[in-house]
């Protein structure tokens, strides 16, 4: 538990680090949400085995990079309700040698990953420790 808990609370140690490498270097630019894609996802519940479809709304953005060039992307981030609508402003950041890779500079396009895998990290380590802490000191009343 320990370990599971250390590598996902890595995961987002890394995650985290390549939001702040990018805020840090990025490239900034306006861009206007140009359409809303509709996706269904798949999850599966542990309760009886059940299985739901969710329908979530990823913006499409499209934004001038600094060599004028007229670029397009999908957010990697969905919602429902959508968190973007067809023509809001957005700020758009992305790396001059790879604008492709760009992502909308919002809370939860930059920093739910990392907060996932972080705080399921810690939490999986902190109960793994409380375990092996309580097992240890049983063990030594014994």
């Amino acid at each position: 538990m320990i370990a599971f808990g250390a590598l996902f609370l890595a995961i987002g140690l890394i995650l985290a680090g390549q939001s702040v490498s990018l805020l840090a270097d990025a490239e900034r630019a306006r861009g206007t949400v140009v359409s809303v894609q509709w996706r269904t996802e798949h999850s599966s519940s542990f309760h009886k085995n059940r299985t739901s479809d969710k329908r979530m709304a990823y913006p499409v953005v499209a934004f001038t990079s600094a060599d004028g060039t007229r670029r397009t992307f999908q957010d990697s981030t969905g919602a429902n309700p959508p968190s973007y609508e067809t023509g809001e402003q957005v700020e758009v950041l992305y790396r001059a040698g790879s604008p492709q890779d760009a992502r909308i500079n919002g809370f939860v396009s930059l920093w739910l990953g990392p907060l996932v895998f972080g705080g399921l990290g810690l939490l999986a380590a902190g109960i793994g420790t409380a375990v092996a802490w309580a097992t240890r000191r049983r063990s030594r009343v014994a």
